[in-house]
């Protein structure tokens, strides 16, 4: 029965797959509690887009060497001056392919090399050759936070869901949901947050909504061991962040090849 239940849950994640992302987004928040960034160093994979969000003060991002100048716009060619600081909502995207360690700041309060108002992203460059299979599928969570955790399951060649048994910041028992692509041993999702839902006799399917969470990006380095890094528009979560992983429970008579 539970894990009908559970198939239950990978239907509704599946309806997802068609807004599926190609390559991990990750969220820094510019003005974030002053004269910060947020957060301030940020470790990516090279082709990950990372989104600069304004949401407080007179800020730009501007690379210690040069390589974009951002705000409400972005210098190029054929607009040499723009990127200067701006107030207000603004955010801009930008791609990462070639790993290193780029760091940026804000013209307006801080400087090249880490002064003042300053932040880095730091972009691996292929990481692990380990290759993700069936072996996957199973329960993973942090030793040093036991008490919430993932649930993985390989349902075809490219795809997997996800299911992270967790908490808000207020300390509400929360489910977060997604099904992602496999990209050698990464798997990159759009995530839900599974809400409405009452125990029985009083649960409703049609009471239950799914509304946008943000995105997980697994990365696997062996059979036993990964990292999580997620991003999030809900106001309820670290808006970004990544935990280490390891497995809990695995398939009975799947075998992992390292």
């Amino acid at each position: 029965m539970y894990r009908h239940f559970l198939r239950g849950l990978a239907g509704i994640c599946l309806l997802l797959a068609s807004t599926l992302a190609t390559a991990a987004n990750h969220v820094v928040l510019v003005g974030s509690g002053g004269l910060r960034y947020s957060p301030a160093n940020l470790t990516i994979q090279a082709g990950d887009t990372v989104t600069f969000r304004n949401i407080s003060g007179f800020h730009n991002v501007v690379a210690d060497n040069d390589s974009f100048r951002c705000s409400n716009n972005c210098a190029s060619a054929a607009n040499p001056g723009g990127g200067q600081p701006s107030s207000g909502e603004w955010s801009q995207t930008l791609t990462f392919n070639t790993p290193g360690e780029i760091g940026y700041y804000c013209s307006a309060h801080g400087g090249p090399g880490g002064n003042g108002m300053a932040g880095k992203i730091i972009v691996q460059g292929g990481g692990s050759n380990f290759s993700i299979g069936n072996a996957v599928s199973g329960n993973w969570f942090n030793p040093a936070q036991s008490g919430h955790g993932f649930q993985l399951e390989k349902v075809n060649d490219t795809t997997v869901t996800a299911f992270w048994f967790t908490f808000d910041g207020n300390g509400n028992q929360v489910w977060i949901l997604g099904v992602g692509q496999l990209v050698n041993n990464r798997i990159e999702m759009q995530a839900v947050k599974s809400r409405g839902g009452r125990f029985p006799p009083n649960f409703d399917p049609a009471q239950i909504t799914n509304p946008p969470w943000g995105t997980l990006t697994f990365t696997f380095t062996g059979c036993n061991t990964g990292s999580v890094a997620w991003t999030s528009t809900d106001p309820l979560f670290t808006a970004s962040g990544t935990l280490a992983l390891e497995r809990v429970t695995a398939i009975a008579g799947v075998t992992c090849t390292p």
